[in-house]
């Protein structure tokens, strides 16, 4: 026999994922429904001799989807044949919104599911003034209804013990709307086993992706006959159940509005406020920002230092080979790449969670939309847009909180435009190149390219937004329709759960892609295909038998460099990058820096015969650094490999493509998509290749 399912519905905000974590005692898992992006959150709980599969549903506000997360709900409840659709659904309210909850529990109902009502955070009721006659709830739902509070565990062995019983009975009084009685008659005869409000669902929902395409299109014919559109259909039920409920509620439920209002209202006046909303938004933003990016800072360096350490150990331990090799210079330094990110990660999710849990993102969202709406972006869009100018992986995984399939597309393949901290080594290195070291009315010159290099980010970011808008399209409209929560104190638990969650799945799912190409490049770095690398100490020994020590050390490692695949890589695609006005070194640069952009100033360090450990932020290093740089011919042009014309096309470059490894693979893991991953590479190496060629050939 298989386990019986219990599906948690409810609408945003009712504390449904608490009371799930605690059903579950945190025995779950967390995936994706079969062929879409959407999160599935599964556990189990053992009680009454049987295990129970909980689902937790995503939050909705109706069972006419709007998103794709509500196209979940739809599909899970209305498709007979779906395999998660459950053998009881639990709605679950809280006390502040009981209408919403009410109605959500009569269709449920009215489509033959057995449904029991819970009314959580029930604490919060006595302190909202509000009063709520259970019993008489009891009467009006004809189902038992449950008390709980999530928080403190209140009331949950009892629901988890009603899983077993039988709910009586669900006879509706509900009429549905007269308008569409001769077309739902006819609807019925092509569903003569369904209830009839599951014959309305189809015939008010527009297409059925479980339906045949026959049947939508008889379904549409019968609209079509009858003058009826689906969405003037789901309005007019909303409304008829809305007044139908107005009366009952009136002797079951009574609020004491001064009481619940003066807190959330109070803070809502200065959190909403056209001026100090927005002032208190950007703040907060900006202490994001400075945490990521500063926070962070010593937890990645200990991360690289003992992933470092760790190579080295290996390296001097173990007898030397490829095997060696590779263990220290692929597989470890491959780890190291994936778990530096990690404090990132972390950082931002903790302020993510605590901005949902105290129902302050809805505050931001409605703050943003108007301001990024004309770019075909979601008011929540704003965070992996800010979190972006720290580091693209954790931002395009910021983007799960937009609903709207869309705009979450959207925003996931503009984001890598935001100018991360990774490309600040090389902006710092190039600049300083070919930027004279001046100022004008008092503003240092290099400090303003500098900043113009974010605006560009920022630019680039918005115009593809808009493009992909206009290519994109979307069975839904995005409309901002919600209620603004009422403020709480976060759940501490959901914090660390869902932070455990977004990282876990960062290291265990993109981390294999990032691990796969750490050790192709290493490869492509470490073995050559005839004895000039095979016998690099050799052949530069004879060519320079005045080297000793480093000097000579370095010279046989950009040697064994230029004649590895990696290096013949570079030299192939010389002619590709030769327009743009570089040579095959910086061809090497612009490969390696594929795994992470700051590896570009590491690169041309070995390229140019210093060694692959430099500190740009070292002024002694630096110094040799572009001192270095600074003379190095290009055999092409005879001219400065780093001129005024080449240094602008880099700056372009490295403006516009895609970041690195690590956020391709997480773009893909977003959107479970290699299509869109493609399409975004693409266009960012199309758009940042075109800009530089332009402005070297303007330039030169």
């Amino acid at each position: 026999m298989n386990n019986p399912i219990i599906a948690l519905l409810g609408n945003p905000n009712v504390g449904k994922t608490s009371l799930f974590n605690r059903i579950t005692k945190l025995n779950q898992k967390v995936g994706n429904y079969p062929g879409i992006t959407v999160e599935k959150r599964e556990g189990q709980v053992k009680a009454n001799n049987k295990t129970y599969r909980i689902i937790d549903l995503p939050g909705t506000y109706t069972l006419f989807p709007s998103s794709m997360d509500e196209e979940v709900v739809f599909n899970t409840l209305v498709n007979k044949e779906n395999s998660f659709r459950p053998n009881l659904v639990v709605v679950v309210a809280e006390p502040t919104n009981l209408k919403r909850s009410i109605i959500l529990y009569q269709q449920a109902r009215e489509l033959g599911l057995p449904a029991i009502f819970v009314i959580n955070m029930i604490d919060e009721a006595k302190e909202k003034g509000i009063s709520i006659d259970i019993a008489k709830l009891e009467q009006l739902l004809n189902t038992k209804v449950y008390e709980t509070n999530a928080r403190t565990g209140q009331g949950i062995d009892q629901l988890i013990k009603s899983f077993d019983a039988v709910p009586p009975m669900y006879i509706s009084k509900f009429q549905l709307p007269t308008i569409a009685n001769e077309a739902l008659e006819e609807t019925k005869r092509l569903f003569p086993l369904d209830t009839e409000y599951h014959t309305w669902q189809y015939l008010a929902k527009g297409e059925v992706s479980f339906l045949s395409k026959e049947k939508n299109q008889a379904i549409q014919q019968i609209r079509d006959k009858h003058e009826l559109k689906a969405e003037k259909l789901q309005k007019e039920e909303a409304i008829l159940r809305s007044k139908s409920l107005d009366h009952s509620l009136s002797e079951i439920y009574t609020k004491d509005d001064a009481s619940n209002k003066n807190k959330t209202n109070a803070i809502d006046r200065i959190l909403l406020h056209p001026i100090f909303g927005y002032l208190i938004f950007f703040g907060i933003l900006f202490l994001i920002f400075q945490a990521i990016y500063t926070w962070s800072g010593p937890a990645m360096d200990f991360i690289d230092g003992l992933f470092g350490d760790l190579a080295a150990y290996t390296q001097t331990t173990l007898p030397a080979g490829p095997l060696t090799d590779l263990l220290s210079n692929g597989i470890i330094k491959g780890i190291g790449g994936i778990v530096i990110f990690i404090p990132q990660i972390v950082i931002l999710y903790i302020f993510i969670s605590i901005m949902e849990e105290t129902g302050y993102m809805s505050r931001v969202v409605f703050l943003m939309d108007r301001w990024l709406r004309p770019f075909g972006l979601n008011g929540k869009s704003v965070i992996p847009l800010i979190s972006g100018v720290a580091c693209a992986v954790p931002a395009v995984m910021s983007a799960r909180n937009i609903e709207n399939a869309k705009e979450r597309l959207v925003t996931i393949l503009v984001t890598p435009f935001m100018t991360c901290s990774a490309r600040l080594p090389i902006y710092i290195v190039l600049i300083g190149l070919v930027i004279p070291d001046t100022k004008y009315a008092g503003f240092q010159l290099q400090g303003m390219v500098l900043f113009v290099m974010y605006l560009l980010g920022i630019f680039a970011a918005l115009f593809s937004a808009i493009l992909l808008t206009k290519i994109i399209k979307s069975k839904h409209k995005s409309f901002l329709i919600f209620e603004l929560p009422t403020y709480k104190s976060p759940d501490w638990k959901n914090v660390a759960l869902n932070v455990w969650e977004k990282t876990a799945s960062f290291v265990f799912g993109a981390g294999k892609i990032i691990l796969a190409i750490s050790v192709i490049l290493w490869a492509l770095g470490s073995f050559g295909p005839n004895d000039k690398f095979a016998k690099a100490e050799e052949y530069v020994t004879q060519s320079n038998p005045n080297l000793t020590g480093e000097d000579l050390d370095h010279e046989i490692s950009s040697y064994r460099l230029e004649h590895s695949f990696l290096g013949y890589l570079g030299m192939a695609i010389e002619p590709v990058v030769e327009p743009l006005g570089y040579d095959w070194k910086m061809g090497i640069g612009l490969i390696s820096s594929f795994a992470a952009r700051e590896v570009f100033v590491g690169t041309m360090a070995t390229v140019y015969s210093l060694g692959d450990e430099v500190d740009i932020e070292d002024e002694a290093t630096k110094t040799t650094v572009l001192s270095k740089m600074r003379s190095e011919i290009n055999r092409n042009t005879g001219l400065p490999a780093y001129n005024f014309a080449s240094g602008i096309s880099l700056l372009l470059f490295y403006a516009f493509a895609m970041q690195c490894m690590s956020t391709i693979a997480a773009v893909k893991r977003e959107t479970g998509s290699w299509k869109w991953t493609l399409i975004q590479v693409g266009f960012m190496t199309g758009l940042a290749y075109f800009s530089a060629l332009i402005a070297y050939q303007l330039l030169k």
